[in-house]
């Protein structure tokens, strides 16, 4: 699989997977305040669910800093 098309994928996950439920705001974005917040009340369930909100972020993150490199790296040949 290309990094391109992970990159795709992973830019997919994050809009639809890692911003789900979008009413009344963006999961993730809830969970993030709620931790910046000192996370008072929050359990191993809630940051489990941080997790998996975050992963797609995550690996976009991490497929976009891989294809930079990797254009860095093929420029200066």
């Amino acid at each position: 699989m290309s990094i391109k098309t992970k990159i795709l994928f992973a830019l997919v996950a994050s809009l639809t997977l890692g911003l789900a439920p979008f009413r009344p705001e963006p999961h993730i974005w809830g969970k993030i305040k709620w931790i910046a917040g000192g996370a008072e009340g929050m359990q191993l369930l809630d940051y489990w669910d941080t997790f998996l909100h975050g992963a797609p972020w995550i690996a976009l993150m991490f497929f976009t800093i891989q294809f930079i490199a990797k254009s860095i790296k093929t420029d200066e040949k």
